[in-house]
């Protein structure tokens, strides 16, 4: 009789388990799309963070919307990008919105790996970094079976998805731990929600930036450090430009200013969000069916891509 009682406890905590991460990512999809309409007085970066912000991939997308958002706030900024003429140009657009901060730029190139990291550090010394958003990242050209992506492009994504997420934030970490203060802010992708066949190594680079996020999240709270993990869906930038129909903005593939205004006004309220009211809406249903279904559908999705970049391609 105590044996039965004692397996089914065990049964209806495994089931109890099994079935709360999943209630629990639902859940907090739901509020990530409620926090606007509760919680929208704007923090105010500069006294909770610091003055100096670091943008990497800053010249292009939501890398440069994200930075334009920051002057717009008063933040100082060090842009890092790979292609020094586009960094001036960004800096000049930046200094047109607010000409009462300071824009430093450094040309890095994050495909290169472990070298470049001694050059980003000597430029970094001795600036007080308040906020650095990890944006940089690299996709595939279209959609691929591993098979056919070039070995260099595979390097490449590691190098820059995983590499400068990475040693970008071990660089400032130290001294947001000591100031006490301080926001590491990792732009992810959707495609970490579930395997994504035919974007394999991309969305396996972003599932890396979930765990390291969450997982750097519990080592530093504790010392006033905020860490934000944003999974935006599709955005309109020239990273999805292998297929048209990701190029025409419209209210859930919003272009990279609406995306980065959205996802600012997230910063120091909640510690994982897609950064935007209507990715919110799609996440919260993307999380309801399990990861086989959502699997498959993405894998269908892809394939639809890439047909479409060979019909652009062939036209």
């Amino acid at each position: 009789m105590f044996l039965e009682i004692a397996l089914w406890l065990i049964f209806g905590l495994i089931i109890f388990w099994a079935l709360l991460d999943p209630v629990s990512r639902v859940a907090t999809a739901a509020w990530e799309v409620l926090l606007p309409i509760f919680n929208s007085k704007p923090v105010e970066l500069k006294s909770q963070f610091g003055v100096w912000a670091v943008v990497t991939g800053s010249t292009d997308g939501i890398g440069k919307a994200y930075a334009k958002e920051l002057a717009a706030r008063g933040m100082n900024l060090i842009l890092i990008s790979r292609t020094l003429e586009r960094l001036e140009k960004t800096k000049n657009e930046i200094l047109e919105i607010n000409p009462e901060i300071e824009v430093k730029i450094i040309s890095a190139d994050f495909s290169k790996g472990r070298e470049i990291f001694v050059k980003i550090e000597s430029q970094l010394k001795d600036i007080p970094i308040g906020i650095l958003v990890n944006n940089v990242g690299k996709q595939y050209t279209y959609p691929m079976y591993l098979g056919e992506v070039p070995e260099d492009e595979l390097w490449d994504i590691i190098n820059v998805n995983v590499g400068a997420v990475t040693l970008m934030t071990r660089l400032v970490i130290d001294d947001m731990k000591k100031r006490g203060k301080g926001a590491i802010v990792n732009i992810s992708s959707g495609s970490e929600l579930q395997p994504l066949p035919l974007m394999t190594v991309y969305a396996a680079t972003k599932v890396y930036v979930r765990s390291f996020s969450e997982a750097l999240r519990a080592e530093y709270s504790k010392f006033g450090v905020t860490v934000q993990h944003l999974t935006p869906l599709f955005v309109n930038t020239k990273m999805n430009a292998f297929s048209q129909r990701l190029q025409v903005s419209s209210l859930f593939v919003p272009d990279a200013t609406t995306y980065a205004k959205n996802a600012i006004s997230t910063l120091g309220k909640v510690d994982t969000s897609t950064g935007y009211w209507a990715h919110g809406i799609q996440n919260f249903f993307t999380l309801i069916p399990p990861v086989w279904i959502r699997m498959r559908i993405g894998q269908f999705m892809n394939q639809v891509l890439r047909d479409d970049y060979f019909k652009q391609k062939h036209a």
